[in-house]
């Protein structure tokens, strides 16, 4: 972690040091047994995912806010929004970020950018309708967590293995579409080998897939534990959760459906009605957890813990 004055949490580091590690297990056993078999999609496979993670990795900040049609803005321009997140600097020591506004009715709030030096903090015009000033600095709070906690370098790297093994399976199975396995009829040893990978493709997917949002979860608990210590108000950021929440719920499907593509990056998921998150692989905690850790927050604050 940056040094901040963000608090830490060693449970919650410990799970998410606990995925990271069965995410480098799954992938160096795959990418072993799958340089083994079929070296010559491999290298194929790793370099195209490669330039994918480089892409994230160091223009998450400007790919982000243009597909959500962010726009930074100067402090004369947004003076009560820059006025938070100086509080915010000064309460956590932290380098202030570029500070952004999506024009959306969607309320919702993201952090991006692989470093402090590069960080960008976005809020949607929906939010700012939405929340009074110690909502607001409790969301911002948890944004910038997300920041010191280097966040976007971190799910970049873990959904490394996700990007592999979906291209070879994607290969696999162009490769079968394109009568690859009519063509090798002869050899049956081929077409098996072919099978294989392709299903131990998609397995390792699968489990990254899961280990990956797991790990979001936890990214997420500890932002939210770490913002509510940092401000001192956890209510207000239980508060703005359930706001934000229950909002989102009247927003159009349609731009729901346009800003779910964004949801790892947001500060609470944009599901409509009847969506029950725990029945998904989500990213985010339910909504009852994250109250539930602010609640306990408030509970040890109180008895000065």
């Amino acid at each position: 972690m940056a040094r901040t004055r963000y608090a830490s949490d060693r449970g919650l580091t410990s799970r998410m040091l606990v995925t990271m590690f069965l995410l480098g297990l799954v992938y160096v056993v795959f990418v072993g047994a799958f340089f083994v078999f079929v070296p010559q999609w491999a290298f194929v496979a790793l370099a195209i995912a490669v330039v994918f993670l480089m892409a994230q990795y160091f223009f998450s900040d400007r790919m982000t806010l243009f597909a959500m049609h962010g726009r930074v803005v100067t402090p004369d321009e947004a003076p009560e929004l820059h006025g938070v997140i100086d509080r915010i600097c000064a309460m956590s020591d932290a380098p202030k970020p570029r500070v952004a506004i999506a024009d959306t009715d969607v309320p919702n709030a993201f952090a991006t950018g692989r470093n402090q030096k590069k960080a960008v903090v976005c809020v949607t015009t929906g939010l700012l309708r939405r929340l009074d000033p110690v909502e607001l600095e409790g969301v911002l709070a948890h944004e910038m967590a997300h920041v010191a906690h280097k966040d976007v370098a971190v799910m970049t790297i873990a959904s490394f293995l996700g990007i592999c093994a979906g291209l070879i399976t994607r290969f696999g199975l162009q490769m079968g579409l394109w009568g690859g396995f009519s063509r090798r009829s002869n050899d049956q040893n081929t077409g098996l080998i072919l099978l294989a990978v392709v299903a131990a493709s998609a397995l390792a997917y699968a489990v990254s897939f899961l280990l990956t949002r797991a790990l979001s979860r936890y990214r997420e608990l500890s932002a939210d534990r770490a913002a509510a210590l940092l401000t001192g108000r956890p209510s207000a950021l239980a508060s703005a959760l359930t706001k934000v929440s229950g909002e989102i719920a009247r927003i159009p499907t349609n731009d729901l459906r346009s800003a779910q593509a964004f949801n790892a990056f947001f500060f609470t998921p944009a599901l409509g009605r009847g969506f029950s998150v725990s029945s998904l692989f989500s990213t985010h905690p339910t909504l009852d957890k994250r109250l539930a850790q602010l609640s306990k927050i408030s509970a040890e604050l109180s008895r000065g813990v």
